[in-house]
């Protein structure tokens, strides 16, 4: 594996606002990330290579029940408050909780963030801001 937990958590901590994000994004790409998943009920993503070897973060935070409900109306205006750099990054945890969203997978080759509910459809397919 190329890369290791400790060199995308000190690239993570230079983001401060989801205006920061295309940054971290094309810096964690560098170090030979080619995709990844984040689940909102603890906060763990699991980075992969090329190769599909990976690595996992853990547990972030205390547990979030996903809401059986999806708003995905809600979910969007809150996502958007979040990438405008209105929200940090636990508040838009808990907002995907409330709203059905149970993660997203980031997709680094083809620059798209999919978003998805608890049965695993997908609620809603971003394109990833370039530099």
């Amino acid at each position: 594996m190329k890369f290791t937990i400790d060199e995308i958590k000190t690239e993570h901590q230079k983001v401060k606002s989801g205006a920061d994000f295309p940054k971290y994004i094309q810096a964690i790409k560098n170090l030979g990330v080619s995709h990844y998943t984040s689940y909102v009920s603890d906060g763990n993503t699991e980075y992969f290579d090329e190769e599909n070897q990976s690595a996992s973060t853990g547990s972030k935070y205390e547990a979030l029940t996903i809401s059986e409900n999806l708003n995905p109306d809600n979910f969007k205006s809150r996502l958007k408050l979040h990438q405008q750099g209105g929200t940090d990054y636990l508040t838009f945890c808990k907002d995907c909780a409330e709203n059905g969203v149970e993660g997203w997978r980031m997709d680094l080759n083809e620059m798209t963030c999919t978003y998805f509910d608890t049965a695993g459809n997908n609620i809603l397919v971003e394109q990833i801001p370039s530099l």
